[in-house]
């Protein structure tokens, strides 16, 4: 496991945590704005998940790719998986 990988995992466990307490909150009958900020919050750390993955796939396999003369490949799944990202 490669140190994006790291980042990644410990920030899905976080994200975790903060989806499991918001799980609880709603099940507390918590004010509804609280809960939209927590779930705002482990949104974001899914999508900083997510760019840590997209980034390990850019310095590994799509650099593996390029070197073995594979590269239009990659590229045009990591630009199927960007738009995915920004929501087009």
């Amino acid at each position: 496991m490669n140190a994006d990988q790291k980042k990644a995992l410990q920030t899905l466990k976080t994200a975790k945590g903060q989806i499991e307490a918001t799980i609880k909150m709603i099940e507390d009958g918590r004010y509804c704005v609280d809960i939209s900020n927590q779930i705002l919050a482990a949104q974001s750390l899914l999508k900083r998940a997510d760019l840590l993955i997209i980034r390990q796939h850019l310095k590994h396999c799509v650099k593996e790719a390029f070197e073995n003369d594979k590269g239009d490949e990659k590229i045009d799944e990591v630009m199927q998986l960007l738009a995915k990202v920004i929501g087009k």
